[in-house]
């Protein structure tokens, strides 16, 4: 099988030639060992085509990049109607740092909420078609339905502000939220008529900031309202949930989620790969190998990587891949071990 048929088959409940193994576009350099490892068997997953667009008609968005104090800085201005809001942003290898949010005081609900209404989104589908042909059997291009509207009024917020606004002035942050979940509406169903196999909405939450009654609220029902869309037209749908997920792991369980993305077994969160596959008996695991693992030696990953493949031998509903940043003078003796096993324990 070739690499992108091996993963669209675990996500279909067919059984490979071999479990899975992916890694997200912007973790591995083009180099000799990315080769090698496309050719024994990995597959990029390209997050580059969401399978729409989108735009502000009556906005204005400029970004300066500029140095301060050596360090990279990005200064993102939306303009509106209204007024303007202003991020910083850090870049810092895969991540960035976010150094000043949009939302500093209530006067900004006005903008934010301008700026939402103003969004228009477009179907991107001959876009997708041609990258999917130009890039091959060893990628996989995904769509992506985008955050979940509670977590992306957070990001605008910090944590703290979120807090106080979400006591002082839930009013003002729930009316945002209904406007961003009647947007993402809009974005699941030009996905669920597009030709993208599977998408990912939302995720990166977490109980310790999330919640569990804002988690099923707020996310849980946007989840399966999506997977319902998606599934009347044969859509897969998942969320990267890589935190501790024992507080709400019934909740997931009872959504229509297809698969849990990045799901970091412990010893880094708080559920072995065995308790989620038992937690979650209806949905696929495209496991991130966890990171902690990755400063370990090779046997012990080659240990790990070997449980991992006997349980996916077991469900047929394990993926293996990497959706985080890797130390970069151990990331290809790792990955090779952990290929190395794969292909030593076909299915």
């Amino acid at each position: 099988m070739k690499p992108r048929e091996r993963v669209l088959a675990v996500l279909n409940g067919q059984r490979p030639d071999k479990v899975p193994f992916t890694v997200y576009e912007c973790m591995i350099p083009q180099c000799a060992v990315e080769r090698r490892l496309r050719n024994e068997g990995l597959c990029i997953v390209n997050r580059s085509q969401a399978g729409y667009t989108t735009r502000t008609p009556n906005c204005t968005t400029t970004t300066l990049s500029y140095n301060e104090d050596g360090k990279p800085r990005r200064r993102t201005v939306v303009q509106t109607p209204v007024g303007e809001i202003c991020e910083v942003r850090q870049p810092a290898g895969f991540t960035e740092w976010t150094l000043e949010r949009y939302f500093k005081s209530p006067d900004d609900y006005k903008v934010l909420e301008f700026m939402l209404r103003d969004k228009v989104y477009e179907p991107s589908y001959e876009a997708f078609r041609e990258a999917e042909d130009w890039m091959g059997a060893d990628v996989l291009l995904r769509g992506a339905v985008g955050s979940n509207p509670l977590h992306r009024i957070m990001g605008w917020m910090g944590h703290e502000t979120f807090a106080v606004e979400w006591y002082e002035r839930r009013d003002e942050v729930l009316k945002l939220e209904r406007i961003m979940r009647r947007n993402r509406r809009k974005v699941y169903r030009i996905l669920a008529d597009s030709p993208i196999t599977h998408a990912n909405f939302g995720g990166n939450e977490v109980p310790e900031v999330m919640g569990i009654e804002r988690f099923r609220d707020y996310v849980l029902p946007l989840l399966n309202e999506c997977a319902e869309e998606f599934h009347r037209t044969g859509k897969l749908l998942g969320s990267h949930l890589d935190g501790n997920n024992r507080p709400w792991a019934h909740l997931v369980a009872e959504s229509k989620l297809d698969y849990v993305e990045a799901f970091t077994p412990a010893p880094d969160t708080d559920m072995t790969l065995k308790d989620a596959l038992e937690a979650w008996p209806d949905k696929v695991l495209w496991i991130h190998f966890p990171s902690s693992l990755q400063l370990a030696d090779h046997a012990k990953i080659k240990e790990t990587t070997r449980r991992f493949v006997e349980l996916a031998r077991e469900t047929n509903r394990v993926i293996i891949g990497i959706t985080e940043d890797m130390p970069p003078d151990r990331w290809q003796g790792n990955l090779l071990a952990i290929s190395e096993v794969i292909n030593d324990m076909p299915f």
